[in-house]
């Protein structure tokens, strides 16, 4: 539980996937931190890595960025020397495995860095995955936010609103409330939304927001 908590406390970022009748939905904030302070108001956390894959990752900014810069380069090369693509099970493995293997190498500096995959296979299914820091894979039927320090609020709002079989469309809404209620209470996330639908039509950006400060008179 001690691990959990101090993971948790670590990654300062809104995730959550959810699973749709007709695709996933994944979202995610825009603030990146550095302890107390704000490092950036515009880091995109929801990265789309080929035509086929999206990816958002909590943890160390220089562990996801480089997690996802490896895991699409290793992609191409499996879907070069196999000759057709990789399913999503398979890359969702093999971002455990990199994941597994860093945490396991000696360091100064821990691999802190937590994942949610998504995307289309062959046969135009969608599924989501969520990997942990540690390099367990879990197949997500419903909906997860990883490790992410938005996670508790989120969680317990999808807890409450959730429904299997919702459309899509649905799944943007409930996607954006939950990343809005997290924004609200946890200090590490905020600034901004981004949205991608998985769907067997392909994959789509379809909300870009950018959160500003306005005053108003008391």
């Amino acid at each position: 539980m001690d691990e959990l908590k101090n993971n948790i406390l670590k990654t300062g970022t809104s995730l959550v996937g959810i699973v749709c009748k007709d695709g996933v939905v994944m979202a995610g904030d825009r603030k990146a931190t550095a302890g107390g302070m704000v490092m950036q108001k515009n880091a995109k956390k929801v990265v789309q890595i080929n035509d086929y894959l999206v990816v958002s990752g909590t943890g160390m900014s220089s562990d996801i960025d480089m997690l996802q810069k490896w895991i699409k380069a290793e992609l191409r090369l499996k879907e070069l020397r196999d000759k057709k693509r990789p399913s999503i099970n398979e890359a969702a493995n093999l971002i455990a495995m990199i994941a597994y293997r860093n945490i396991r190498q000696p360091s100064m500096v821990p691999f802190i860095a937590g994942t949610l995959a998504a995307g289309i296979n062959d046969d135009g299914t969608v599924e989501l995955y969520s990997i942990e820091p540690a390099g367990s894979v879990n197949k997500i039927e419903d909906y997860d936010a990883n490790f992410s320090s938005g996670m508790p609020y989120i969680m317990g709002l999808l807890e409450r609103q959730y429904k299997k079989g919702l459309t899509v469309q649905e799944g943007i809404k409930l996607a954006t409330e939950a990343i809005k209620a997290s924004s609200e209470r946890d200090t590490g996330s905020g600034f901004g939304i981004d949205i991608f639908t998985i769907t067997k039509e392909g994959i789509k950006q379809v909300i870009k927001q950018r959160a500003e400060a306005v005053y108003k008179e008391d």
